[in-house]
């Protein structure tokens, strides 16, 4: 049974917009990853430049610039908050005893749970889990997954 035309470019179209998202929140975690051991400023002006500076850096695809800027901004904009609610889902663990792309996998994917109503929860956690498995441990998949479900699960209780 061939597919309808119409919606086979629709899937194409989907699948390679995801895959774009992909490659930003890969790029804002490879940011990121510099930036926490940086201690660098959250100031938006100051991150802003930070990453254009990045990206001039790296051979980087120019579509994925601008979805990878939208997660660095907000998140530093709002990463006490984010931050907190991490704290509070991740029973016995600090953020910094977390390695440093588990804690700014969890960011990038609660940052897009809590702030970005095109991106679906499970679309978040489902992205974070992959991107884990391709930057992170073994252990850290399981781990990421408990805190972002327990992230859900406490913001669909509010």
């Amino acid at each position: 049974m061939d597919q309808n035309p119409e919606l086979k470019t629709q899937n194409s179209e989907f699948k390679k917009n995801m895959g774009l998202r992909r490659k930003s929140r890969e790029l804002a975690l490879q940011f990121l990853y510099g930036h926490d051991f940086q201690d660098r400023s959250g100031d938006e002006q100051a991150v802003t430049d930070e990453i254009e500076e990045f990206v001039a850096s790296f051979d980087t695809v120019e579509k994925t610039l601008p979805y990878a800027r939208q997660i660095v901004v907000g998140l530093c904009a709002h990463l006490p908050e984010i931050d907190a609610l991490l704290v509070t889902h991740a029973k016995n663990w600090r953020l910094e005893r977390m390695t440093v792309v588990d804690r700014n996998v969890l960011r990038i994917a609660a940052y897009e749970m809590l702030y970005c109503d095109d991106v679906p929860a499970q679309v978040a956690i489902n992205e974070a889990l992959e991107i884990a498995k391709r930057y992170s441990t073994s252990d850290a998949v399981a781990f990421i997954n408990g805190i972002l479900d327990a992230l859900q699960a406490g913001s669909s209780d509010g």
